[in-house]
């Protein structure tokens, strides 16, 4: 297959269901009478809230829900979704603000629906999931005491999942799964979409360090489940009781568990990291308030800090190869694909300008500063 009918076949993946569909889909799989249906943002799958009306007898239930349909590529595996709707469930019963998944009327926690698209039916893997309270965290101001409990939030989530036992957990272990930190070399096959400019000769380098200083030390970082993209659109927040005049917030959701793989503790960390960067107005700041929240539950190791730079360079070069990517396969979405990149590249830029030992320095010395693990 061609590159031009490979991009051609991985846009027709992402599925297409009007309103209607999704609340023939609700009706039919679910059992529920949808009164109110909104289309939410996506990358590569689509998403619905939807509101659904109860009988009577059924009262106090969830009333809002999220209708998440996976594309067509992501349906051929459902072991892979099932394993992942079962963490979200087992995360939301150890105390988690994760959604509750809602059952199929089969009494499963997906089904598979055949779709008219117009030209051809399609099959999709559908989920219903309840609504989460809140507001990205990308639309609020976000200060050390937060960046603080996010750190934390990712280290008691990958040290919880260490307790999660599935017959399918192998599942997980998505060997060229492009969103896995493991994965960044496999970059060079999208670098097309960029061009050729600075930016790419940035990506470019961060491959070639990744190659040379990363893979090798894999073996000495400690594996583990990783949620693997806890975003700034992904943690939900409300307000809180602010312990000073300051506004404070409290994590209130917790969204998207679709890139969950095997992988490190570090990989978490250093996602979280580079997520929090993109809204913040002192990016190079972020990384010392998270790691410390994520020390106090889960300290790294030395081969593990030793890694952290190149592992949030790795992952900004993730998302904005994989945005430029996407972008060429689907133009009509790409306000939201294009959300990191906005600000992304200005920051990749401004770590190489620091260098790795003065970031390395400013984190690791921000989180020294935390002492007993109380912020400052």
């Amino acid at each position: 297959m061609s590159s031009g009918d490979d991009r051609r076949s991985q846009a027709l993946a992402k599925p297409a269901l009007s309103e209607a569909q999704a609340c023939a889909v609700v009706e039919s799989e679910f059992g529920f009478q949808v009164s109110e249906i909104q289309p939410l943002p996506s990358y590569d799958d689509q998403n619905f809230r939807v509101r659904v009306s109860r009988p009577g007898d059924a009262a106090g239930g969830p009333t809002e829900y999220v209708l998440k349909i996976s594309n067509t590529e992501s349906s051929k595996n459902p072991d892979l979704i099932e394993v992942q709707s079962h963490v979200a469930v087992f995360l939301y019963e150890a105390g988690f603000p994760t959604a509750s998944v809602c059952r199929t009327r089969d009494g499963g926690v997906t089904s598979l629906v055949s779709v008219d698209s117009g030209s051809q039916t399609k099959s999709h893997l559908v989920r219903l999931l309840t609504y989460l309270p809140g507001r990205p965290i990308a639309e609020v101001p976000v200060g050390p005491q937060l960046l603080y409990e996010i750190g934390r939030l990712a280290a008691t989530l990958d040290k919880t999942l260490e307790e999660f036992h599935h017959p399918k957990l192998r599942c997980l272990r998505r060997e060229d799964f492009i969103w896995n930190l493991r994965n960044v070399p496999l970059l060079e096959k999208y670098l097309s979409a960029l061009g050729q400019n600075r930016n790419r000769e940035m990506v470019e380098e961060v491959l070639r360090l990744f190659k040379d200083e990363v893979l090798p030390k894999l073996s000495h970082f400690r594996e583990c489940v990783n949620h693997g993209d806890l975003n700034d659109h992904n943690i939900l927040v409300e307000p809180s009781e602010p312990a000073s005049g300051e506004a404070a917030f409290r994590v209130s959701g917790i969204l998207d568990f679709d890139d969950m793989s095997c992988g490190y503790y570090v990989f978490e960390v250093a996602i979280a990291i580079m997520y929090m960067m993109i809204e913040s107005r002192d990016p190079m700041g972020v990384g010392g308030h998270v790691l410390a929240g994520f020390e106090s539950v889960i300290p790294l190791t030395p081969a593990e800090r030793g890694a952290l730079f190149l592992l949030v360079c790795g992952r900004f070069c993730q998302s904005l190869v994989m945005a430029a990517h996407s972008c060429r396969l689907h133009p009509e979405n790409a306000e939201y694909l294009m959300i990191t990149a906005k600000t992304g590249w200005k920051h990749l830029q401004q770590m190489f300008a620091m260098g790795r030992r003065a970031v390395e320095d400013l984190w690791f010395d921000t989180a020294r500063s935390y002492g007993s693990g109380v912020p400052v």
